[in-house]
């Protein structure tokens, strides 16, 4: 999507040539949602452009009228039969073509099937189109899995098997050996017979039985064994009614992995009472949890639980007993199931190619067991690399952007504002992925969190079998700036590799909205310096939807961005935003966040309306919910290397509304009403912040160190600053953000007009709404450039034609060489007509 012509050094002589591209058309207005909650129409279409090669075909669950669902397609509209595939009836709504598709329309349709054979009408015809240019990912045929399944156990571990017998020789010497046996011992002396009711405790003991499954499975050492088999005696001697077994989401799949995993070991040693007492419960969990996850999963944009660990362990009950004649018939189409359903929405929903997660950064890590444990029985099972996918390529280098080594994360959502550092099983998905794909940026994330990655437990019999060496050292080309399209995120980094100097930045504006672990901030950023927080979304992440969450955390009041009237986004996938631009170098980095269509009312989702309800909430203008008449909310956010921020935004409403600009602290901020500024410090780390607004409309600071609603456990003080604009249809809004150490001075910012000198930067923007919106930033120590404008620039002496007049242009050097960048918006794949094509300069 991004060009460049290079034009030689800075000071070359070189004419520029003249473009020959004369721009895109955009598309028309984008559909209401961007991705539904739960799929409404088929998939995919001709408004569908594919993010995989093949994609998946997948039905609503509501046009599914029969017992099982059967698919036809072919690059004829006819569907001639020996041009024509067609699928064998499935309880699913959901087809994998397990073979890569050739360029070209392709048209495709389903039916509803009986069980007794019948046949109801094909539905009407679907096309789509795919280009060649489109990732290539094809999955094995579940027949391939069938085939080459382990018919032995233990099996569970099946991938680690080629080096286990000489890790199992070296097992003392391993680093890591004393946590392995220091976790089992924890287990071996905790006496679960004392428990009034052991399934009350199923957490503690999924994690006693995981510790004994690792040191048994590795030493081999008896007293492993009879633990877990004491364990299973005590377990299976009180019954688990369905009230309890099914009592939480979680609950089950809790109980369901100590059976499975006890089962899979001790295979050989259990009594057949034993076995049939196992394999009962794991058909009832089975039986119960297909029911309701058939047709559903397969239509839900993301259901978390059952991505997070339902999934995976679901998956390994029917792994264990497929071949066991009694359950075969039952198990054999639930296992199926959970490879198409793998195959067809994973990794990330299957709308992602990113690497980050598009759920919330706060929320990868409770995906990671499972986004490591499947791709890898899977690849073993099947002899193809499930790590190819675009997603598991993009990773590492997404860990090492968005929740950098020594440092806080810059990203968003539930919980990402904790902890001080990445978590340790961040740190050894890295050492999995760096393993695994030869990641550079995997290899150096895990090496410069080698003391997390040795704290992990959930990867460490993976760890202690795959003891192989990688690559520690970052690429030398690491841009700073990376744009995650499918997510709607944007990554700055001004010393990637040295934390004490770096200044970072998250931005989003997605299409994936707020949903249930992303919050109602789209155009909203995080800034970050010396890896601890400068600007950051407010609150606390103490529960899921209280009274706080809803009020202070997950509302847009909580975020660095804009309230209309005092009126947030909704909580909902209809608040979407979109990232349109964004490109850099090496000294700016830019994008384009495009929130307009975010303020859309109230949150109509059934489960924010029961949470508002429990919460004793109203969904009302004085509580920051309703309509707004916003017509637009373009941001342009620069970082202009190496600490300098710049946000230009473009404001419009249908009739005069109050703008609230909103940027939260974790210190108290110091207002000069004066010159329209405030000042943060950082007594800690040595440096200040200070933030200068401009605008041709008034307006009023004012801060606060109290919350709407406080959080349930006390925590500390976060300080919000608002900029409260008097009542306009239309404002434009100029901020400069600067970081400076103690030990220097902040540069002065002098204005003229609409022109402002910022140290060795200018900066021209157009502050008047009567005006086109303009933004020009240029250095005078360098040639760097930065235009968005309807106006040709000047570059070294010469005219730029402009491919566009409202294009944003970068000139600017990358890998020692100076070139220019030229965008239009960006369409989401999501959303993008078939034939729509995203041009920039060749």
């Amino acid at each position: 999507m991004l060009a460049c012509l290079f034009l030689g050094t800075a000071c070359s002589d070189d004419a520029l040539p003249e473009p020959t591209d004369t721009g895109t058309e955009q598309p028309g207005e984008s559909p209401d949602a961007l991705h539904d909650k739960t799929r409404e129409k088929p998939y995919p279409k001709a408004d569908n452009e594919l993010y995989i090669n093949p994609a998946p075909f997948i039905v609503p669950q509501a046009m599914k009228t029969g017992d099982k669902l059967q698919f036809a397609f072919s690059q004829s509209k006819d569907f001639p039969d020996t041009e024509t595939t067609v699928s064998t009836p499935r309880q699913w709504c959901m087809y994998n073509a397990h073979r890569t598709l050739k360029s070209g329309t392709w048209y495709w349709r389903f039916r509803s099937v009986g069980n007794d054979g019948t046949e109801q009408a094909w539905s009407e015809t679907y096309s789509f189109e795919v280009k060649d240019e489109t990732p290539k990912f094809v999955t094995p045929t579940f027949e391939t899995l069938l085939k080459n399944a382990p018919r032995t156990h233990p099996r569970l571990f099946c991938f680690l098997d080629n080096r286990l017998e000489q890790a199992r020789r070296n097992v003392k010497s391993h680093p890591e050996y004393k946590q392995l046996t220091g976790r089992a011992q924890t287990a071996l002396g905790t006496d679960y017979s004392l428990l009034p009711n052991p399934y009350d405790a199923a957490a503690q003991i999924k994690n006693s039985v995981q510790h004994l499954y690792q040191a048994y499975h590795l030493i081999q050492d008896k007293k492993y064994a009879d633990k877990l088999h004491e364990i299973l005696t005590i377990l299976l001697a009180y019954p688990v009614s369905d009230s309890q077994l099914f009592a939480s989401n979680f609950g089950a799949t809790d109980i369901a992995i100590s059976f499975i995993e006890i089962y899979d070991l001790l295979y050989n040693e259990l009594a057949p009472e034993e076995k049939l007492g196992i394999e009962e419960l794991l058909m009832r969990v089975s039986r119960y949890y297909f029911q309701s996850n058939c047709g559903r999963q397969e239509n839900h944009i993301f259901d978390n639980h059952f991505w997070q660990h339902n999934m995976r362990i679901l998956f390994q009950a029917c792994f264990i007993l497929y071949d066991k004649a009694a359950y075969a018939d039952e198990i054999l189409p639930m296992l199926e199931y959970y490879y198409e359903i793998w195959s067809a929405r994973a990794p990330a929903s299957g709308f992602n190619r990113d690497g980050i997660w598009h759920n919330g950064t706060g929320y990868i890590a409770t995906n990671i067991k499972t986004l490591y444990y499947i791709p890898s029985l899977f690849s073993h099972i099947t002899r193809s690399d499930f790590l190819k996918h675009p997603w598991y390529l993009n990773a590492g280098k997404a860990l090492v952007y968005t929740s950098p080594p020594h440092s806080k994360s810059i990203g968003f959502g539930d919980g990402s504002e904790s902890g001080e550092e990445p978590s340790r099983v961040l740190a050894a998905f890295a050492d999995f992925l760096a393993k695994e794909n030869a990641d550079p940026y995997s290899g150096w994330y895990a090496d410069q969190c080698k003391e997390l990655v040795q704290q992990d437990y959930e990867f460490r019999l993976y760890r202690m079998v795959r003891t192989q060496s990688y690559a520690t050292e970052l690429p030398s080309n690491t841009p700073k700036l990376i744009w995650y399209k499918d997510a709607g995120e944007v990554a700055i980094h001004t010393h990637l590799a040295n934390p004490e100097q770096d200044m970072a930045i998250g931005f989003r504006s997605s299409t994936f909205a707020s949903g249930s672990h992303t919050v109602a901030n789209q155009n909203s950023f995080n800034l970050l310096y010396k890896g601890v927080d400068v600007y950051r979304s407010s609150g606390y992440y103490q529960n899921f939807s209280d009274a706080h969450n809803l009020m202070s955390y997950r509302h847009t009041r909580a975020h660095n961005t804009i309230l209309v009237n005092g009126i947030g986004q909704p909580y909902s996938l209809k608040g979407y935003g979109n990232v349109t631009r964004a490109m850099g170098g090496d000294h700016i980095s830019y994008c384009l966040g495009d929130a307009s269509h975010a303020y859309s009312g109230i949150s109509d989702d059934p489960m924010w309306v029961t949470a508002f309800a429990a919460a004793g909430i109203t969904q009302t203008p004085e509580n920051g919910f309703g309509k707004t008449p916003l017509t637009k909310y373009l941001r342009h956010l620069l970082l202009l290397h190496p600490y300098t921020v710049v946000i230009y935004d473009e404001l419009e409403a249908s009739e005069a509304v109050r703008w609230d600009w909103l940027l939260h602290s974790p210190t108290q901020f110091q207002p000069d009403k004066d010159r329209n500024m405030s000042v943060t410090e950082n007594t800690t780390k040595g440096f200040k912040t200070v933030v200068r607004q401009f605008s041709n409309s008034s307006f009023e600071y004012s801060q606060t160190d109290q919350f709407v609603v406080p959080p349930a456990t006390p925590a500390p003080a976060q300080w919000h600053l608002t900029a409260t604009y008097s009542p306009c249809a239309q404002n434009r809004i100029l901020t400069i953000i600067q970081i400076t150490p103690d030990s220097e001075q902040t540069p002065a910012i002098v204005r003229t007009g609409d022109s402002f000198q910022c140290d060795n930067w200018s900066i021209q923007a157009v502050l008047s709404p009567s005006q086109p919106a303009e933004l020009i930033v240029t250095n005078r120590t360098n040639s760097a450039l930065f235009s968005y404008s309807a106006d040709n620039p000047v570059i070294d002496g010469s005219m730029y034609l402009r491919k566009s007049p409202r294009s944003s242009l970068l000139y600017d050097q990358s890998n020692g060489r100076y070139g220019v960048t030229e965008q239009t918006d960006y369409i989401p794949a999501s959303t993008r007509a078939v034939g729509y094509e995203h041009k920039t300069n060749p």
